[in-house]
């Protein structure tokens, strides 16, 4: 889309005001507004902000930002009103100069594909995005209270948020997303939303509007969309399954001629293998994140691939219509730019370095000559504090996402960890108050 087009288009459409969104390293989507009489500021890369809104408040960065806006991503959000629109335009943040800023989650991505196409790769994506739809009390605020009792696929009238989940479709179609299915989870109120693959880098910007989307859609009828990752002990938590397709020339690098195996993505999948303690940091940033991992419900914890479990980290996928390289273990916590960054980091890794991933685990057999499930010993990190210092041990994953901003992530998620163990838990209060 070019500049005369998005004028157009703002006149056309009454628009009265435009996000110029980009996202924090926590992946946390933010903005100015601005509206049109300032657009040609906008066109100029003149809109700025606190450079501490990249890193929230735990770390102090003094400088000015500038955001430059990526046309192609002038959207109108079909939700707002119709009288008076408003639209967002996605930004790369950058120097005063217009150079990339580079602890900027997105410009780490950027470089990450940009290191990889100089080898000659490219990236298809495609998320499954899982949230819940919980109730609000009577102030608007979120709980994790829920009246349904449907489950997985199920239909109305026992899934309450079905018409919530439509809404949440046609905006989608309307802004421009190709929705190739969405149904009811395992857990009440909880939904599923696939949508058809991308490059990575557009995924990962899609990824944040979608996000966007379902939670402004869903307040609409009363209800709290999350994205984390487990919500409530006693049901299945939610992940962001990722399916990832490496190309060169073209051509699907990790499909065999009849579908097979081939040796790109055995090493593919052995670097996720390989880096995968690492890459939960970025996969599973949050303390609640470990808690889904730990808890069963077909969440991953072993570190192993599969063509047909559940269970293991990463599974091979291949049929009439596709062969990809699914990832279990990321959850909607995380920052899709710098989750896609360093599990693309990791599988490029295991190319160059021919790491094997060992065998696919539904061909182990037990002494009964019956399939086994993944019982690897070698898991991930249990907690969040775990998965920070495995991080700042792999070089490998600390070179592709830039030493000091490496450093400054774990600084910033060991604090964050520090916050969690000083606070008293009702489970604590429970189990000890009374019994000590």
């Amino acid at each position: 889309m070019t500049k005369s087009e998005i004028i157009e288009l703002i006149e056309e459409e009454d628009v009265q005001f435009i996000r110029l969104q980009f996202t924090d390293i926590f992946g946390k989507l933010k903005n100015i507004a601005v509206t049109p009489g300032q657009i040609d500021r906008v066109f100029s890369n003149r809109c700025s902000f606190e450079g501490s809104a990249i890193f929230g408040e735990r770390y102090n960065y003094d400088e000015r930002l500038y955001l430059y806006p990526n046309l192609d991503t002038f959207t109108i959000l079909p939700w707002r009103p119709q009288t008076g629109k408003v639209a967002k335009i996605t930004c790369d943040v950058c120097l005063e100069g217009g150079e990339a800023f580079e602890y900027s989650s997105r410009n780490i991505l950027k470089k990450v594909l940009k290191d990889a196409k100089e080898k000659g790769y490219t990236f298809m994506v495609d998320p499954e995005c899982e949230f819940f739809l919980f109730h609000t009390d009577e102030n608007g605020l979120p709980t994790t209270l829920t009246h349904e009792m449907a489950s997985y696929m199920d239909v109305g009238p026992v899934d309450f948020g079905e018409n919530a989940r439509r809404d949440i479709v046609l905006m989608l179609e309307e802004m421009g997303f190709e929705v190739e299915s969405s149904h009811h989870e395992h857990a009440s109120a909880q939904h599923e939303i696939d949508f058809k693959e991308a490059e990575a880098l557009e995924m990962a910007d899609s990824i944040q509007t979608f996000r966007f989307a379902v939670r402004s859609v869903a307040k609409r009828f009363g209800l709290y969309a999350t994205f984390m990752p487990k919500p409530r002990k006693d049901m299945a938590g939610s992940g962001m399954h990722t399916n990832i397709v490496m190309f060169k020339d073209g051509k699907n690098v990790f499909r065999g001629e009849k579908g097979e195996l081939t040796k790109e993505c055995a090493y593919f999948m052995g670097g996720i293998l390989k880096h995968a303690k690492a890459l939960a940091a970025f996969a599973n940033p949050t303390v609640n994140s470990y808690k889904r991992l730990i808890s069963g419900f077909d969440a991953p914890q072993n570190i192993c691939w599969s063509s047909k479990g559940e269970n293991a980290l990463v599974k091979f996928i291949s049929d009439m219509e596709d062969t990809k390289v699914e990832l279990r273990f990321p959850d909607g916590s995380s920052n899709p730019y710098l989750m896609l960054a360093s599990c693309i980091a990791a599988g490029l890794d295991g190319v160059e370095n021919k790491i094997e991933p060992g065998e696919d685990i539904t061909k182990v057999k037990d002494a009964n000559n019956e399939e086994v499930t993944c019982t690897s010993e070698n898991k991930l990190p249990g907690n969040l504090k775990d998965a920070i210092m495995e991080l700042m041990a792999d070089d490998v994953i600390i070179n592709a996402m830039g030493k000091d901003f490496t450093n400054i992530f774990a600084k910033i998620k060991n604090n964050e960890w520090n916050d969690y163990m000083e606070t008293v838990s009702e489970w604590e209060l429970d189990r000890y108050l009374t019994r000590i």
